[in-house]
């Protein structure tokens, strides 16, 4: 299935999901200090501050970059799977080639440009 990716366009695509998934492993770890999700979550709620809306907002706001965090990560991974069996570069909606071009953006896509754009489009309305 990726026959359309030369041996060294899939060593630089899988070397940049390594070093985004290490990255992102790092990010986490000092996001959250060590603590588990709902630790590290009473701890943001449980700071000092007189104003308990404020206090609400900044976990709000740390759960959300959390959030994002941990489903790049799960991309990156999954990603990495597909390498490993032979699955990675095909479109997930039309089977067809994922642009190396697109992939070195984002090397976890899923979709090809067109077939991201219609999906896009139909999430916007």
């Amino acid at each position: 299935m990726t026959s359309h990716l030369t041996a060294g366009q899939r060593a630089l695509l899988e070397a940049e999901l390594i070093r985004r998934q290490n990255e992102l492993d790092r990010q986490l770890a000092d996001h959250q200090g060590g603590l588990s999700r709902v630790e590290h979550a009473r701890e943001v709620l449980s700071q000092d501050s007189d104003d308990v809306s404020h206090r609400e907002a900044d976990r709000e706001m740390d759960m959300a970059l959390g959030d994002r965090e941990i489903a790049e990560l799960g991309a990156v991974s999954a990603a990495l799977r597909r390498l490993k069996e032979d699955r990675y570069g095909s479109c997930s909606d039309c089977g067809e080639a994922i642009a190396f071009d697109r992939l070195k953006v984002e090397p976890w896509a899923l979709r090809c440009v067109a077939c991201e754009g219609r999906r896009e489009l139909a999430a916007r309305t």
